[in-house]
Parts: structure tokens; C-alpha cells; sequence
């Protein structure tokens, strides 16, 4: 069964009330959400983020006229959460916690693989928006370029050429450093 006529039938049953039809669309589609947001909002604010924007979609839909296309509506979704989020907070300076107790090899050992992980996040959310969102939907969020065309409503050759075009604007970033 194809991705939208699947779509299709989960949204027309959530509709009619189907609560797990609309876990499968979450169970479906939280990936996708999850890396739209963690291209735009701080880390510590995905999770959260990322239930708003289902419980949005929930509420609003009676409004999707094409089911078929609920991914790409749903990513819709996710980009302005995610603008609403940046016109209303207020910018706080992160606190870094006192690590747990570990021992000190393996509590550095993690404090640098974490530390590389920011940087390379870093890195890609200083690429350009099509990018950044495609980037971290790949390598963050482990969707494939079909994966990622299905769920967010872009085209197969959109997607790959913001996939190669971004890694290379990525490497170049990386390799600068």
C-alpha cells in the first residue's frame, strides 16, 4: 500500500474519532517532525516542541484537505512551531550541569563525543534552511532520501540534491575547523 493512500485512510479514520489510526500517524511521522524542529529550536526544546506540533495537527485536522499529503501539512506545521517558538521566547544562557558521578576517563570520553556532536550540529544549522533540514533528517534522524520526499512533501530530486549539495557544504565547514 502506498505512503498517501495509507496516509489517507489513517487520517479519514483519526478524523472520525480513530485514536490509534493517529498514533500511527505519530508513530509514523515523529521522526520527521523531530528533525524539522532540531534544525531550528534548541535541543532541550525538541521533545516538547515536537508534541505541540502533534497536538496542533490533531486539533486542525478536519482542516488538511488533500490526506494524502499529511506529511508534508505536518512539516508545515513543525517549520511555523518552531517560528512561533523563536518570536516568543526570550534568549537564557544555558546552565552546563555538573557531570554525575563518573570516572574521569569516561566522563571526558562522553564530554568530547557530546562536544563533537554540537560542533557538527553547529555546523549544520549554519547551513541554509533546505539544508540544514534535510541534513538532519538523514544523518540525525536516519530517514532516507525517499523517506524524507514522502514525509515532507518535497520532491525525490529536491531531496537528493539538498542532500549532496549540504554534505559538501557541511564538509567544507567541518574540514575548515
Amino acid at each position: 500500500m502506498s505512503a498517501p493512500f495509507e496516509d489517507t485512510l489513517l487520517v479519514s479514520a483519526a478524523r472520525d474519532g480513530d485514536r490509534p489510526a493517529f498514533g500511527r500517524l505519530y508513530d509514523r511521522y515523529a521522526r520527521m517532525v523531530h528533525g524539522v524542529l532540531l534544525a531550528k529550536v534548541p535541543i532541550d526544546q525538541v521533545d516538547d516542541l515536537v508534541q505541540d506540533v502533534f497536538m496542533i495537527a490533531l486539533r486542525r485536522l478536519s482542516t488538511l484537505r488533500e490526506p494524502g499529503s499529511f506529511g508534508a501539512w505536518l512539516a508545515a506545521i513543525a517549520r511555523n512551531r518552531a517560528t512561533d517558538f523563536h518570536r516568543r521566547s526570550v534568549h537564557e544562557e544555558q546552565l552546563e550541569d555538573d557531570a554525575p558521578d563518573e570516572d574521569n576517563a569516561t566522563a571526558h570520553a562522553n564530554k568530547d563525543h557530546k562536544d563533537e556532536a554540537f560542533a557538527v550540529l553547529k555546523a549544520v544549522r549554519g547551513l541554509s534552511e533546505a539544508y540544514r533540514e534535510t541534513l538532519i533528517l538523514r544523518l540525525v534522524e536516519g530517514l532516507t532520501g525517499p523517506e524524507i520526499a514522502a514525509r515532507t512533501g518535497l520532491s525525490h530530486g529536491s531531496v537528493r540534491v539538498n542532500l549532496h549539495r549540504g554534505m559538501q557544504q557541511l564538509r567544507a565547514k567541518l574540514s575548515a575547523k
